[in-house]
């Protein structure tokens, strides 16, 4: 699985949001793309510890779906979302997409960092799963809007 903390890979995801326009249409699930946009803020604000969502730890949840968090499995289409990171009002294009970039790019620069709080659902991740886990997520969202 790619990393978000990989240049590469990081301008990878730049450029296939650099193709969408707010006129591109999902292949999947609910959101249009400026509430994608807004949606893919979320699990980088978790780890950036700029959002704090109302997630209990789930020994269950924890074992059986961790791992899908970073693996090189891709997500299905129309794996439901959390209640905390749902975008149901409409949202500006040019906004959440240039506050999504700036996210990326602040993520990408603590590549170095050893420690991370834990994750409200999953908890403890390594900075090797936190980049793989956040490519990953981007990647299903783009995937939804064929880039």
């Amino acid at each position: 699985m790619k990393s978000l903390f990989d240049k590469t890979a990081k301008t990878e995801i730049e450029h296939r949001i650099a193709q969408l326009s707010d006129q591109s249409a999902a292949q999947w699930g609910k959101m249009n793309v400026s509430q994608m946009f807004y949606h893919c803020q979320f699990p980088i604000k978790v780890a950036l510890e700029k959002e704090h969502p109302k997630m209990k730890p789930n020994f269950l949840v924890k074992l059986l779906f961790k791992k899908s968090m970073y693996n090189d499995k891709p997500w299905k289409k129309n794996i439901p979302t959390l209640e905390d990171f749902k975008a149901n009002t409409p949202k500006n294009f040019v906004d959440e997409k240039k506050e999504l970039l700036a996210l990326i790019e602040e993520f990408s620069t603590k590549n170095t960092q050893t420690e991370w709080a834990p994750h409200p659902m999953f908890g403890k991740f390594s900075v090797e799963q936190w980049g793989k886990m956040q490519y990953k997520h981007l990647d299903h969202h783009l995937r939804q809007f064929n880039v």
